[in-house]
């Protein structure tokens, strides 16, 4: 494997946790009612929403990384809206059924920037 590989499966494995981490903030009062000690339980709210925000800073440091294998790759930053959307209830601090829209957006992030890096590399090669 190669560089290019390693960034690609670090990226969409960042947006894929952070997808996971989003379903985790909004469960975390039912998870600890129930006694679950999930991540999110763990750090706590403040320490998973912070979580969040790196999982997708990340993605997009890694996506600028990408422009170096080819300048194409900057498709990728189309997804950039998406995350943006998706990270402002988690940074307003919004909770329950009003983070449902998080997991739509940061899906949809992931989507797009698979599409667009996808097809960055085919134009490529």
């Amino acid at each position: 494997m190669d560089w290019v590989g390693l960034v690609l499966a670090l990226t969409i494995g960042a947006l894929s946790s952070a997808v996971l981490v989003a379903n985790n903030l909004r469960d975390i009062p039912t998870d600890t009612q129930s006694g679950k000690l999930t991540l999110a339980v763990r750090l706590g709210d403040t320490g998973t929403r912070t979580l969040y925000q790196a999982l997708l800073a990340f993605a997009a440091v890694l996506t600028l990384t990408l422009i170096a294998a080819t300048p194409w790759c900057a498709a990728g930053l189309a997804a950039t809206p998406f995350a943006m959307r998706a990270a402002r209830p988690v940074r307003s601090g919004r909770a329950g059924a009003e983070l449902i829209p998080v997991l739509r957006d940061t899906g949809l992030t992931m989507l797009v920037w698979s599409i667009a890096v996808a097809a960055a590399l085919a134009l490529a090669a």
